[in-house]
């Protein structure tokens, strides 16, 4: 859309020229993410302050604007890409860590801080916050709040979700609000919290989070075990996974993604048809009974080689295989179409007999790895030529009916955005979809926040149009 001059000359009188991008090359950076999608914002605000962040969604609302909120960029899905033009909100300088309580147990922080940053700080107290995903380098909270985007630690101390007290934020009918608590307990009143986590900037932007903390271990050990096929390795994370020990990590590589990194990374690589890399912590008068519980569930049928770390270094040798992936993964395709699927762990080894099949039916490569302990699998496409490209779209969809026949959903941490919106009724039945249409109307009456995103209709708003 076009944005007025009516509304431009608001915009200039309201904010710091400064904090207000109209020219096109310093718009050009803020219309894409990860996802190779684009499209460009007719301006962009720098949020700093949460009463600025109330101005600014009341001024979109009063003029009719989509209004897109933006962290860092690193989201796959095109969730911040502004596909219906208007403003994007960035929340890259709103990043004070404005307190941390170790006491309680729990830190209070702005939108835009990185999440690598707030673990060094955590760290100084011996504490830590468990999303780790692998963008935590850049990442910022707000995002990782957004698409609920959690990392191996999850399969041990949970998501965002379970992990985030409560928040400050602005609705789309420009009101502004706070939910949660900054208590471990409370019971009082619909959890709002953990709503807004993952709605993906559809109901309201996040201005400030309150999120449980927990203590650093003092003692960590690394394993790494290969299988001859991905059902052997599939059916050792289930055995993992039953008995009382819950490792902090639980990576899982297919045979395709362990020959891609073994030429990317050399001789570090083992040769497998499949591999497990796993983590335990905990205290030291503990951790060895707990490493030698794992190592016991992770041996059975078609285990090839089982090994523990003796210290830091060899514990960075045994992760060269992950660590490699992702570039190695680049050299095959530029159009690499990555799905974050999650089926019960339980369901796992049919899961990757699945996607085996896949590969075989749609002539395509597929690469497989993530977080296993989960069930939470990055399934990988790799199509190297427009006729993959092409037969992509059929097998991604046979992809997600094999997920939800398997009583799996369609992300785990990635998110739905534009990448996953039209299958959404895939996932979620038509009456469950009308209540989070109702959901929407109510935070967002005219439907100005992230408009075309997550709700598979694309009409979520009354008066925005893309």
């Amino acid at each position: 859309m076009t944005l007025t001059v009516a509304f431009l000359d608001a915009l200039r009188d309201m904010f710091d020229p400064e904090s207000v991008y109209l020219g096109k090359a310093e718009r050009l950076a803020y219309g894409y993410d990860n996802s190779r999608r684009h499209a460009l914002p007719e301006a962009v605000v720098q949020v700093t302050t949460h009463e600025m962040a109330v101005a600014l969604v009341r001024l979109c609302r009063a003029h009719c604007v989509p209004l897109v909120a933006r962290g860092r960029g690193s989201n796959t899905t095109g969730a911040t890409v502004p596909v219906a033009g208007g403003v994007v909100a960035s929340f890259e300088r709103m990043n004070r860590i404005l307190r941390i309580d170790p006491d309680n147990r729990l830190a209070v922080v702005e939108p835009g801080v990185i999440n690598g940053d707030l673990q060094t700080a955590l760290a100084a107290h011996g504490f830590f916050w468990p999303p780790d995903p692998t963008s935590a380098p850049w990442c910022s909270v707000g995002g990782n709040l957004a698409c609920n985007a959690g990392g191996p630690r999850t399969v041990k101390y949970g998501s965002p979700r379970e992990n985030t007290l409560g928040l400050r934020a602005v609705a789309g009918s420009g009101e502004d609000f706070r939910c949660g608590t900054r208590t471990s307990k409370g019971s009082t009143g619909y959890d709002l919290t953990r709503l807004l986590i993952g709605s993906e900037g559809t109901l309201a932007l996040i201005t400030e989070a309150t999120l449980k903390l927990v203590p650093k271990p003092t003692a960590l050990r690394t394993l790494r075990a290969t299988y001859a096929n991905v059902e052997a390795a599939a059916r050792a994370v289930a055995r993992v996974m039953a008995q009382p020990v819950t490792p902090c990590a639980v990576e899982f590589m297919d045979a395709t993604a362990l020959k891609l990194a073994r030429s990317h990374a050399g001789d570090d690589v083992p040769e497998a048809g499949a591999m497990l890399m796993l983590e335990v912590d905990g205290e030291p008068d503990a951790i060895n009974a707990a490493v030698a519980a794992v190592l016991w569930a992770a041996r059975g049928d078609g285990l090839l080689e089982l090994r523990a770390a003796a210290d830091a270094r060899e514990a960075r040798s045994l992760w060269a295989a992950r660590k490699a992936l992702s570039p190695a993964q680049r050299t095959l395709s530029v159009h690499k179409i990555n799905e974050d699927v999650v089926v019960p762990v339980s369901r796992l080894p049919e899961l990757v007999t699945a996607i085996e099949k896949l590969a075989i039916r749609h002539r395509l490569p597929i690469v497989s790895f993530g977080h296993a302990g989960n069930g939470n699998l990055h399934v990988n496409l790799l199509p190297r030529d427009e006729a993959e490209l092409d037969r992509s779209e059929a097998c991604l969809r046979e992809l997600f009916e094999q997920v939800v026949a398997l009583e799996g959903t369609l992300s785990g941490e990635h998110g739905i955005g534009l990448a996953k919106r039209d299958f959404m009724p895939l996932a979620l039945g038509s009456h469950t979809l009308d209540l989070m249409h109702g959901i929407k109307q109510v935070f967002d009456p005219d439907g100005i926040l992230n408009p075309g995103k997550l709700l598979p209709c694309e009409n979520a708003g009354k008066r925005v149009t893309e």
